[in-house]
């Protein structure tokens, strides 16, 4: 167990918040710094590895694309590995067709069987908006509806809602989505983010060259509430585990999505030809599948076999491990009582996805980490100012 009194701050997870804000302290600030792993590996759910069958590396939690229009961002990142010009384009196969999304007029001209122009493809989409009726959606169904038409939510959305929530889309709230792109252009990248790419040494790499600044201590395999007794209670926490666990589920269980993924080796060099393909339709399982290969085509891999990942998404139960907040009602009136219970805690910042229970990207935990290590801790560690949430 580590000496806890030896380190100036404890960072609880080392995904992208917490690996930044454990390098800005110790790099600029000079600070002792602890990081506590419970996984066995660093960089949480971005974490990459070389798969020992293939030599390929693979997202060990699905494809992590990294995009961001934000130049400070980009800069940090960049100071860690350069990376490639990768493209994101995702696949979708309906009904054995081949589909691009964001839903754009390549999409829309297949699904129609005929070529449209972008005002053919505006007045369908109008038609079939009025042609249902819905003014006050009542649920996520409806709202996808009144937003896009009955034939592509069909098509692309109820399915894949469905498999992904594990939920009727009529059962959904409405307001999960607030909007649903169409694209009146065949442009077929999925993000429009300035700065895209995928780092050219690998995540892994990223994250071990983050906390390998000096005066960062790393334990993986360490479970916080096994050892949060031993910390001195003058010592700051970072904390970017789940919040609804910090306070022992005292204001109920807060609802998560997982994620489980089968692995298999393929006897082929290319098993899909693209890096994801959906699947939409309810009578496939999985959501997706991963290959892995495609992330890198500037990398000569072999080409006698490809290894790929098919995702399926559920519920998580408790000991599970949470990707992404649901946020029904329920859900969003527990996390303000576990809000006001984080403010009442003194010297830890609850952050990252798990800890502010929102959804966040690569890019928005780093700038969110980088802004919480010029607000909270530059303040507390040059002018002894006390942390605040």
């Amino acid at each position: 167990m580590p000496d806890f009194s030896a380190y100036d701050l404890i960072v609880v997870g080392s995904g992208f918040f917490g690996a930044t804000i454990a390098e800005r302290c110790a790099a600029e600030l000079g600070q002792r710094v602890c990081v506590l792993e419970r996984r066995p590996h660093i960089g949480g759910n971005a974490w990459s590895e070389v798969d020992t069958a293939t030599g390929i590396e693979v997202h060990t939690y699905g494809s992590h694309l990294f995009h961001t229009s934000s130049q400070a961002v980009w800069d940090y990142v960049n100071r860690f590995s350069a990376f490639s010009n990768y493209r994101h384009r995702v696949i979708v196969r309906h009904l054995d067709r081949f589909f691009t999304m964001p839903m754009n007029l390549g999409t829309l001209s297949t699904l129609f069987g005929r070529f449209l122009s972008p005002d053919e493809a505006r007045a369908l989409i109008a038609k079939e908006v009025a042609v249902s009726g819905i003014v006050n959606p009542a649920n996520l169904e409806e709202k996808a509806i009144s937003l896009v038409g009955r034939t592509m939510y069909e098509a692309f959305i109820k399915g894949y809602t469905a498999k992904q929530w594990q939920t009727d889309p009529r059962e959904l709230p409405a307001d999960i989505i607030s909007r649903l792109p169409v694209r009146l252009t065949f442009e077929d990248s999925y993000f429009d983010d300035r700065h895209q790419g995928l780092p050219l040494t690998g995540y892994g790499e990223i994250f071990r060259r983050m906390l390998a600044a000096g005066g960062v201590s790393v334990h993986t395999g360490v479970d916080y509430f096994h050892v949060r007794a031993n910390i001195p209670a003058n010592i700051p926490v970072v904390y970017t585990g789940p919040i609804d666990r910090y306070f022992d589920f005292r204001a109920g269980e807060l609802g998560w999505r997982t994620l489980d993924f089968e692995r298999e080796v393929m006897p082929v060099g290319d098993f899909q030809g693209a890096s994801v393909v959906n699947y939409p339709d309810p009578d496939v399982e999985f959501t997706r599948i991963h290959e892995f290969r495609h992330l890198h085509p500037e990398r000569d891999y072999q080409r006698e076999k490809s290894v790929i990942f098919r995702e399926y998404s559920r519920f998580a139960r408790q000991h599970d491990e949470p990707y992404y907040p649901i946020n029904r009602t329920a859900d969003k009136a527990g996390y303000d009582d576990y809000r006001t219970m984080a403010e009442a805690e003194q010297n830890v910042i609850f952050a990252g996805r798990l800890g502010t229970y929102r959804y966040l990207d690569m890019h928005q935990a780093i700038g969110a980490a980088l802004r919480v290590y010029e607000a909270q801790l530059v303040p507390y560690f040059r002018d002894g100012r006390p942390i605040k949430q």
